[in-house]
């Protein structure tokens, strides 16, 4: 089973419903919850999910939602490691470069973004929930 870490903007398409990416967002998701692969994420990116969500949403429709996507998601810890990896990086963009050793860091192959550009010094794959399901999950 294929494991991949889902940035920022992947889970704010589908919880904001914002298109034209919800739909690939929602297959992901649903390949996630009906466990044919297994998506993981980080504590800073579910922080952000809070703030950015509770300013379109409120507080109250904020947390449901996040309550719901770490039910579903595992949230990977970042540690000093991790931060000091990303504060030595290429990477133009700290908290991406957080979001990629955390992935490295946890031996997971695969970030899902649409910021594949900010991924530039990236050694795995870093793609589109639309390039995942495309490549990896076509039949599904």
């Amino acid at each position: 089973m294929k494991e991949i870490f889902i940035d920022a903007d992947i889970i704010l398409d589908l919880l904001a419903k914002r298109d034209p990416y919800y739909n690939y967002s929602a297959k992901l998701f649903s390949l996630i919850d009906s466990k044919k692969t297994i998506g993981f994420t980080s504590p800073i990116i579910i922080a952000n999910m809070n703030y950015i969500l509770t300013r379109i949403l409120g507080k109250s429709k904020a947390i449901k939602n996040i309550q719901k996507i770490v039910t579903i998601l595992k949230i990977l810890p970042v540690d000093e490691k991790i931060i000091k990896l990303a504060l030595s990086s290429d990477f133009s963009d700290f908290e991406d470069a957080i979001q990629y050793y955390t992935t490295i860091g946890n031996n997971i192959n695969f970030l899902i973004t649409r910021n594949i550009k900010d991924y530039k010094p990236a050694k795995i794959p870093i793609l589109t929930a639309e390039e995942y399901i495309t490549i990896y999950h076509l039949s599904t």
